[in-house]
């Protein structure tokens, strides 16, 4: 099997952490686009949502991640307990997520489900892939919120779709990859031909924000429904 060797370089995030809501167990917020989730290996990657976090907020850890483009909401734990209870929702696939995407083209269909494994190849990596043999189960629901045609700098007309996305299962980038196996890649994505059509190469970010939130407060019990609006 290939070694993995990640050489990726995140360049500088001068984005504020904007803190949405916090209490004595957790902290709501909204992660900027170009910024990782969690420190690299790579002493040049160091700055991080947790990097950030964890100085003002001692013991802190992240319940899960978003990829370095992807902005929108995260939910931190402030401390063990209440990571192990969130992270117990997870697992239990009793947190809903719901994302805001730009995809490139005309989405044909309204709504729809995207039902297709995804693997890990080690040869391919950072890309995942759609294996039917080696795949772990992936699906995830789409709904359009509107069909639009936004003119570039360079006089291009690009066709856009805004879509809702819900992921049912949470591999390795699978909401971008699903869109390009839906035919319709999310604009600004690097890795699975969002910025291959025309009028996309000088996308300046991966359209992708985590809008929604739901889970079970684990100290309270009460529903926590976070909302937080693209920026797109």
């Amino acid at each position: 099997m290939s070694a993995i060797i990640d050489t990726f370089i995140a360049p500088p995030c001068f984005a504020e952490i904007e803190i949405l809501w916090q209490d004595d167990d957790l902290i709501l917020i909204n992660k900027p686009s170009g910024l990782l989730s969690l420190s690299g290996k790579n002493p040049q990657n160091l700055d991080s949502v947790h990097y950030r976090l964890v100085q003002a907020f001692p013991g802190c850890t992240l319940v899960h991640r978003l990829d370095f483009g992807t902005s929108g909401l995260m939910v931190i734990a402030r401390n063990k307990a209440i990571n192990a209870a969130l992270c117990h929702q997870f697992s239990q696939r009793a947190i809903n997520k719901v994302y805001t995407a730009l995809l490139c083209g005309h989405v044909d269909n309204n709504e729809g489900v995207i039902d297709a494994p995804i693997a890990k190849d080690p040869a391919l990596f950072p890309l995942m892939s759609i294996c039917a043999i080696n795949g772990k189960p992936a699906r995830s629901r789409y709904r359009v919120v509107e069909r639009m045609f936004q003119e570039q700098e360079d006089g291009t007309v690009l066709p856009l779709t805004r879509v809702q996305l819900t992921p049912e299962t949470g591999r390795t980038h699978q909401l971008r990859i699903h869109c390009q196996q839906l035919g319709h890649p999310i604009i600004g994505c690097d890795l699975y031909g969002g910025l291959e059509w025309p009028g996309t190469e000088q996308t300046p970010r991966l359209m992708l924000h985590a809008s929604g939130l739901d889970f079970v407060h684990p100290v309270s019990g009460k529903a926590i429904n976070a909302r937080h609006d693209a920026p797109f």
